[in-house]
């Protein structure tokens, strides 16, 4: 049953350490810690991404800056409060981290990026169009994990994706595969000053709607 919850959610990155380790967490006497890896893009721009490592995945390993790794794993979410709010915070949890060799590397380098996600919508998509004419969706997908417990997945559709998933409702099963990006904003401060943030989100490449597994026919009748 573990196994398959697992497979609902799946990422491998390739890249570059980018950070320290830094302490993220203890549980059950097993240390966690938290890193950055610059993952590439197919163009010349990269994606910071924040990676979970337990400590026994670090054994005999001593990561250095710049050095590659390849990482698989979740990429899992968890509530964080802040300021009087609370903060969804995302992390890609590994669950195998290991130095390539060149062949391999060069390899997977191929794609560098990848994550498939089973998951439900949660909140109705948000369809807009961009000045410069792109169409896009904004999503949220729950997807569930082991011991009840389920990640809560920002997302984002574009071109024909987005128009159909406009007409996505919540509740419904989808499968997604696509990357996991980084991206820069700002965010006006109560003092005044502008704070530079960083969001994550999976942008989609492929998307399947799993028909029958939603009450939308009951909904119809209803209505």
């Amino acid at each position: 049953m573990l196994e398959k919850v697992m497979d609902t959610n799946m990422v491998k990155i390739v890249g570059q350490v980018n950070s320290d380790k830094e302490l993220s967490h203890e549980m059950y006497g097993e240390r966690f810690y938290n890193i950055e890896v610059k993952v590439p893009r197919l163009s010349d721009s990269v994606d910071l991404l924040p990676v979970t490592i337990s400590e026994r995945l670090l054994i005999n390993l001593d990561l250095y800056m710049g050095q590659y790794v390849i990482i698989k794993g979740q990429l899992r979410s968890y509530n964080r409060y802040v300021d009087s709010t609370n903060r969804l915070v995302l992390t890609i949890f590994a669950r195998d981290l290991y130095i390539p060799k060149e062949e391999e590397l060069i390899e997977n380098l191929r794609k560098p990026n990848e994550i498939y996600l089973d998951g439900y919508i949660c909140k109705k998509p948000i369809y807009r169009v961009t000045p410069f004419g792109r169409e896009i969706s904004d999503l949220l997908v729950a997807v569930n994990r082991a011991y009840n417990k389920s990640d809560y997945i920002p997302s984002i559709a574009w071109g024909r994706n987005a128009r159909f998933c406009d007409n996505l409702i919540v509740g419904d099963h989808i499968k997604l595969w696509g990357r996991i990006q980084s991206r820069e904003y700002q965010k006006r401060l109560s003092t005044g000053e502008v704070e530079t943030k960083r969001a994550y989100e999976v942008s989609i490449s492929k998307l399947e709607f799993i028909e029958n597994d939603n009450n939308r026919i009951e909904d119809d009748v209803q209505e």
